[in-house]
C-alpha cells in the first residue's frame, strides 16, 4: 500500500522529477533581460542578477505574443528543498487599465475528455477513446490495427459501461458542467475587464475540439489561450489533446498566424489549492470526529510505463499537488493523516500504484474507520466520481470495515476555482506578462506557458524508447515465458481481427460481436 502520511509543522518538501522532464531552476531575482526559452526550462537564455530570494524561472514562448514572460516552476531538482508556503502565488494585479485594441479578439479554449450523453453514445465514445494512440500504444508495426482494435474493445466494453452510465442517469454530465464552467469563466474574465469568448473542445465526444476550432475561426479570434481542464499534465490527457491541436494548427493557415499560448498544468496555483482545501474542510465537518478521518486522495491512474519509461510528469505533479493542499490545510490546523492511490486502471499492464480498491481494503484491515475520498484529478463530476467512487468504492469500503464514508465533490463552478482560472488566463496574455517581468518582486506567476508545438517538442525531445521487458527466451513458469506467451496470444488475436475485418467471416461475426464492421 502507499505511504500513509501524517502532518507535522512546516515540513520541508523534497521532489525529484523524472529525468526526461526535469526542469532547470534559477534563483529568484530581479531580471535585467529575459529572452525566449523552452516552456519546460530545457533551454535557458536568460540573464539574472544574484540576489536570491525565491525560486523562479523566467521563460517565454515563440507564438509572437511577447518578448518576455515570467514563469515559476516549483519542482525542486536534485532534492533541493524549500517550504511549500513560498510557492503560492500572490494576487493577480489589477487589470482594469490593461490596453486592448479594437481589432484584438481574445478566446479561451477549454479542453476536456468528453463523455457520452446518452446510452447510445457509449460505444462510439469508447471507440474514439481507444482509437487514440496516446491511450492504447501499439508498436509501430501494428499501428494500422489501431482502429480495428478500438472497435473490438469498445464493442466488448460497451455493455458494462452502459450499466455504469445508466446508474448515473443515462449519460455523463461532463458536457453540461464544462459548459457551465466556460460561462462562469467568461463572466469572471469580464469582471476583471478582460472581454473574451470561451470555447469548449472535447477530445472524444461532442463538442469535439475540431468543432470548437471552427467556431474560433468564424469568430475571428486573434489571441487564443488554450487551457486543458486537467490540473496535472499527463501524456494521456493534456498531452493527447495538445497533440491533436498540433495537427490541426499545422494544417490551417489561419491558426498558424493566430497568436496562442497553452497553460499545460495549473495544480500549483493558489486559487486551486485553496478551493480544494475549502471543499475538504467542509466535508470533514460532516464527520462526528473530523480529526480521526483519513483523507484519501484518489487520482485517475496511468500506465506505469508512461511515468518510468516515457517520462510522464503526472506522478510527480500529483504528489506535489497533494503536498500543497495538505500544507494549506495545516495552516488551518487540519493535520489529518492522508494517503494517495490511483483508480480506473484498464487492461493487463501495470498502472501506477497503489491501486484505489486495494488500498481501501488494506485501510479497513488496518482499522481505519472514517474515510474521506478526494477525487484529486477531476474538476467535474462524471462516471469516475459518480459511479466508480460513489458506488463501487463506497461499497468496498463498507465491506472492508470502514464505518463512515464521505466524498469531496468535484470543483465544478466553485467561485475561488473559477476566479483563479480567470487569473491564469489573464497572466498568460502578453501585456500581463510584460507587467509581471517588470515587477517580479511584487508577485509570482505559476503559469507554465508555451505554444502547442513547443510543449510537445519539449516532451518528445526528452522521451526515451520503452525498453523491452525481456531479452531472451526462458522456459518454465518465468516472467520471460509469460511475456512471450502473451505476445504470441496478442499476435494471434491481431491476426484474427485482420481476418474478421477483411473477410467479414469468422467466429466473432458468427456470434454477432463485430456486426458493426459490416
Amino acid at each position: 500500500m502507499g505511504l500513509i502520511r501524517t502532518q507535522s509543522p512546516s515540513p520541508p518538501f523534497h521532489v525529484t522529477l523524472p529525468p526526461p522532464l526535469r526542469p532547470l531552476l534559477l534563483p529568484r531575482t530581479v531580471c535585467t533581460s529575459q529572452r525566449i526559452c523552452s516552456c519546460f526550462g530545457l533551454q535557458i537564455e536568460d540573464r539574472v542578477n544574484s540576489n536570491l530570494s525565491k525560486t523562479s524561472l523566467v521563460a517565454g514562448f515563440s507564438s509572437g505574443w511577447s518578448e518576455t514572460q515570467s514563469l515559476v516552476l516549483k519542482k525542486p531538482v536534485n532534492n533541493y528543498s524549500l517550504p511549500l508556503g513560498a510557492l503560492l502565488t500572490s494576487k493577480t494585479p489589477d487589470v482594469s487599465s490593461m490596453p486592448l485594441t479594437d481589432d484584438e479578439k481574445i478566446g479561451v479554449l477549454l479542453l476536456n475528455l468528453g463523455g457520452p450523453e446518452t446510452l447510445d453514445d457509449v460505444q462510439p465514445f469508447l471507440f474514439n477513446l481507444f482509437a487514440d494512440p496516446d491511450i492504447i500504444r501499439l508498436p509501430r508495426l501494428f499501428r494500422f490495427l489501431q482502429r480495428p482494435l478500438a472497435q473490438f474493445i469498445s464493442v466488448l466494453r460497451a455493455p458494462k459501461s452502459k450499466e455504469g452510465y445508466a446508474s448515473i442517469g443515462g449519460g455523463s454530465p461532463l458536457r453540461q458542467i464544462t459548459d457551465a464552467q466556460a460561462e462562469e469563466l467568461r463572466k469572471a474574465l469580464c469582471a476583471k475587464n478582460v472581454p473574451a469568448k470561451v470555447y469548449v473542445g472535447m477530445r472524444y465526444w461532442h463538442p469535439f475540439t475540431e468543432e470548437a476550432i471552427e467556431q474560433i475561426k468564424r469568430d475571428g479570434i486573434t489571441k487564443l489561450v488554450v487551457l486543458p481542464l486537467y490540473p496535472q499534465f499527463s501524456i494521456s490527457t493534456s498531452g493527447s489533446s495538445l497533440r491533436l491541436l498540433e495537427g490541426i494548427f499545422r494544417e490551417d493557415e489561419y491558426l498558424v498566424n493566430m497568436q496562442h499560448t497553452v497553460i499545460p498544468s495549473w495544480y500549483q496555483r493558489e486559487g486551486y489549492i485553496k478551493a480544494m482545501a475549502n471543499l475538504i474542510e467542509k466535508e470533514l465537518g460532516n464527520f462526528d470526529y473530523p480529526d480521526k478521518v483519513m483523507i484519501f486522495f484518489s487520482a485517475h491512474g496511468v500506465p506505469l510505463a508512461y511515468v518510468e519509461e516515457a517520462g510522464d510528469p503526472y506522478k510527480a505533479e500529483m504528489e506535489e499537488c497533494i503536498d500543497l493542499i495538505m500544507e494549506e490545510l495545516e495552516k488551518r490546523r487540519i493535520t489529518n493523516a492522508y494517503t494517495l492511490a490511483y483508480q480506473s486502471r484498464v487492461g493487463p499492464v501495470e498502472w501506477l500504484k497503489p491501486y484505489t480498491d486495494e488500498t481501501i481494503i488494506e485501510l479497513g484491515q488496518k482499522g481505519v474507520k472514517r474515510l474521506l475520498a478526494v477525487p484529486i484529478s477531476f474538476v467535474s463530476e462524471h462516471i469516475e466520481t459518480l459511479e466508480e467512487i460513489d458506488v463501487e468504492y463506497k461499497e468496498l469500503a463498507l465491506e472492508s470495515g470502514i464505518e463512515k464514508w464521505g466524498r469531496v465533490p468535484a470543483l465544478g463552478c466553485e467561485p475561488t476555482f473559477i476566479s483563479d482560472l480567470a487569473d491564469a488566463v489573464i497572466e498568460s496574455l502578453p501585456y500581463v506578462g510584460a507587467m509581471a517581468v517588470s515587477n517580479l518582486e511584487a508577485r509570482q506567476s505559476l503559469v507554465p506557458l508555451g505554444s502547442v508545438e513547443e510543449l510537445l517538442a519539449a516532451y518528445d525531445s526528452q522521451r526515451r524508447e520503452l525498453p523491452p521487458p525481456v531479452t531472451m527466451w526462458e522456459w518454465g513458469w518465468t516472467k520471460s515465458a509469460e511475456t512471450w506467451n502473451g505476445r504470441a496470444a496478442m499476435l494471434a488475436v491481431l491476426v484474427l481481427l485482420v481476418l474478421e475485418v477483411t473477410t467479414g467471416e469468422g467466429f466473432l461475426h458468427q456470434w454477432g460481436v463485430l456486426t458493426l464492421f459490416r
